[in-house]
């Protein structure tokens, strides 16, 4: 980012913005159908209850613990490669919720909570594709990106295997340590963690050629 002209950041980041905000839709969506938290929380969720059992201060929240994990993940990568540490990395951990509060005002009308499981699946099914091709937008802005891909990313760069495995594999271990410090998911947290990853995968090099036509011929593809 350093090499780059103001303009071409100021583009990357918007490029990304629409990526996060079109992720944050397939969030909203994953939600709103009440089958589980996404892997990260339920990472996020255990900690928090483990940390509150510990840690006699009242005002610790879910909230803080999220933000406090977030910042964790960008200080290991700090010390590790912090080349994957970029400008819009804040930008991935600050939008979300004003987004998803936002998403969820707008599709209140579709009150999910009492509906059956055969109309929620494919809903939050749904959701996962969207999330999973915004976030896609998000990596290939080469701006930065949220936790989950963070971590993945640095994996998969550093391996021999796919991103949309390592994805896979990091929210399977997010959701296994989550549930072993008091985290709880459901049927949406596991179709998230299945199928995330391989639809990333798919949407990556899409993502990719969609990108570099949003960029000037001038500038570097990424």
């Amino acid at each position: 980012m350093m090499n780059r002209s103001v303009k071409e950041t100021l583009l990357r980041l918007l490029i990304l913005l629409a990526g996060l905000t079109v992720a944050h839709l397939g969030v909203t969506l994953f939600l709103l159908a009440d089958l589980g938290a996404d892997p990260f929380n339920v990472l996020v969720q255990g900690i928090f209850r483990t940390a509150r059992e510990l840690i006699p201060w009242k005002g610790l929240t879910h909230g803080y613990t999220h933000i406090a994990m977030c910042f964790s993940i960008i200080l290991v990568l700090l010390i590790i490669d912090r080349s994957y540490i970029k400008i819009g990395t804040l930008l991935c951990m600050v939008c979300g919720g004003p987004t998803i509060d936002f998403f969820t005002y707008l599709l209140d009308f579709l009150s999910l909570t009492e509906r059956s499981l055969w109309v929620k699946l494919p809903i939050l099914a749904t959701g996962c594709v969207i999330l999973a091709f915004g976030m896609t937008i998000v990596i290939k802005s080469d701006a930065g990106t949220g936790p989950n891909d963070l971590v993945a990313l640095v994996i998969s760069d550093k391996g021999p295997f796919k991103f949309s495995i390592v994805r896979v594999l990091v929210d399977a271990c997010f959701v296994l340590v989550g549930f072993l410090l008091g985290g709880s998911f459901g049927i949406g947290t596991i179709v998230c963690a299945c199928l995330v990853g391989p639809v990333a995968g798919f949407f990556l090099p899409r993502s990719e050629k969609l990108v570099n036509k949003m960029l000037p011929s001038t500038i570097d593809r990424i």
